[in-house]
């Protein structure tokens, strides 16, 4: 009985998603023709409202910042919306994210993509609840904006960009403690 019970949990397991806040969070994806795998995921939350459930995706797990950032290789910051947002609010949490965590002589070399950045969430205009914003790093092509698994915009060039829009959540100064240990897999 208990070899069964043991298989029947090895033969469940891999279906089982991770969920957070009600969210499922799918523990793999295919990017950029190959697999990535959840490093973490965990609820932003703003004063007592839930924003939306971000999920870090990796090419292998990492538990700290300087890890992922270092880290070749496609990745994915995936947020499933939790209200509906402005594009203005989107903007904004963004351009402060990057602002709070780069230096201040790197900002000035990112200036124009952060420009970019803000043109195509402008074109979104708005996000409802449920909505799910990507953010990919490919490589080959750049940052790329995904919203509900639709690309938006052109690629935007530079590792550099994307590590600081990593550093959004995983930075010195994150856009929440509780949710930077949750995206390095350290726990809710």
């Amino acid at each position: 009985m208990r070899a069964g019970l043991l298989l029947l949990a090895f033969l469940a397991a891999p279906a089982l998603a991770a969920e957070v806040a009600g969210v499922k969070v799918e523990e793999k994806i295919k990017l950029d023709s190959g697999e990535l795998v959840l490093n973490g995921a965990g609820l932003r939350t703003k004063a007592f409202f839930k924003v939306y459930v971000a999920g870090l995706y990796l090419a292998e797990k990492r538990t700290s910042a300087g890890e992922v950032l270092a880290l070749p290789g496609a990745k994915r910051v995936s947020m499933r919306l939790m209200r509906a947002l402005s594009a203005k609010q989107l903007i904004d949490a963004l351009d402060k994210g990057i602002r709070e965590n780069t230096p201040a002589a790197e900002q000035e070399t990112l200036k124009g993509r952060v420009v970019e950045l803000s043109a195509i969430m402008t074109a979104l205009r708005s996000a409802k609840e449920g909505d799910v914003i990507a953010l990919d790093w490919l490589p080959a092509l750049g940052t790329l904006i995904v919203l509900n698994g639709e690309p938006r915009g052109k690629p935007i060039a530079g590792e550099d960009f994307y590590r600081a829009l990593l550093r959004i959540w995983l930075g010195d100064d994150p856009a929440e403690e509780r949710l930077k240990k949750a995206l390095l897999g350290r726990g809710e």
